[in-house]
């Protein structure tokens, strides 16, 4: 499985550059070998850590910019929800007019003491008495130790697939996914698929927004973009390289697995190299089909 991220435009865009940047983006993702599209619900965390490197800019809301203006698409779409945003009526509604090829992913708050409007588990409680035939994932952080156990639980209330964070530290990830494929085999449980996300760091400033994101970037990976001469195909270079790698472990374990690429730049080098990647990917997907 092969997916593309993207995250809709600013709340604040003309009507006709929102136009714009769809038909564009339909473009792109039409001339990709992919098996679907997610579209990111984007909240702020600055409850989180106050020092963000990006300011929080509102974006459209992903469900209406699916239906409203990516209007060419038929293949798969993953919506994010920041459920904390929503009430339950909204969250309601929304759930009973999705499509068919809609999927969801619901995101909990940045923090332990946000103000959230519908809590993570309420959200999951309304899926299953509104659209239980709604097919639903969660996020995974493989930085914490006991990741795998919460996917269970997650498991246990509903999900059907799991999407990574930006995984940089491949280690942490394969201890999590080692974690997880034996825990399931011990209760009995059926491995869901891990959907795996990429993404290009292509400067400085964007490496340490990643970290304030709380990804884990090992110091020799740091060491290795901070001071390339092209920090972008460095990235592009250690993406493949991961990607090869957790191919190789998952196929050892027999775990479904797939991958999704980011492509959250404004910058023209990195939304085309997002795409080179992808294309990428999918070979490496092929050859092992």
């Amino acid at each position: 499985m092969l997916v593309f991220s993207v995250t809709p435009p600013k709340l604040s865009t003309a009507e006709d550059r929102v136009k714009e940047i769809a038909e564009v983006t339909l473009d792109r993702l039409t001339a990709l070998d992919i098996d679907g599209l997610i579209l990111y619900d984007i909240d702020d965390e600055s409850d989180r850590r106050p020092d963000r490197i990006f300011p929080y800019l509102p974006t459209l809301d992903p469900g209406r910019y699916l239906t409203e203006h990516l209007t060419g698409w038929r293949q798969p779409t993953i919506i994010y929800r920041c459920v904390g945003k929503y009430s339950e009526d909204e969250l309601t509604d929304w759930m009973a007019g999705a499509g068919d090829q809609v999927m969801s992913v619901f995101v909990g708050p940045s923090s332990g003491g946000k103000e959230v409007r519908t809590t993570l588990r309420r959200a999951q409680e309304l899926r299953a008495e509104v659209r239980p035939d709604l097919p639903l994932g969660a996020v995974v952080i493989p930085e914490r130790a006991d990741e795998h156990l919460r996917m269970l639980s997650k498991q246990e209330r509903g999900a059907s697939f799991f999407v990574s964070q930006v995984v940089y530290h491949v280690n942490e990830m394969k201890n999590l996914l080692s974690g997880y494929f034996y825990e399931c085999r011990e209760r009995g449980a059926t491995p869901r698929t891990m959907i795996f996300t990429l993404s290009l760091c292509g400067s400085l400033r964007t490496l340490e927004f990643v970290r304030w994101l709380g990804v884990d970037v090992p110091r020799w990976l740091e060491n290795s973009i901070r001071h390339s001469e092209d920090p972008l195909a460095e990235s592009y270079r250690q993406c493949v390289a991961i990607a090869r790698d957790l191919i190789d472990f998952c196929e050892h374990l027999g775990l479904p697995y797939g991958f999704n690429i980011e492509s959250v730049s404004i910058r023209k080098a990195e939304i085309e190299a997002s795409t080179d990647l992808a294309a990428e990917v999918a070979g490496l997907l092929r050859y092992r089909r």
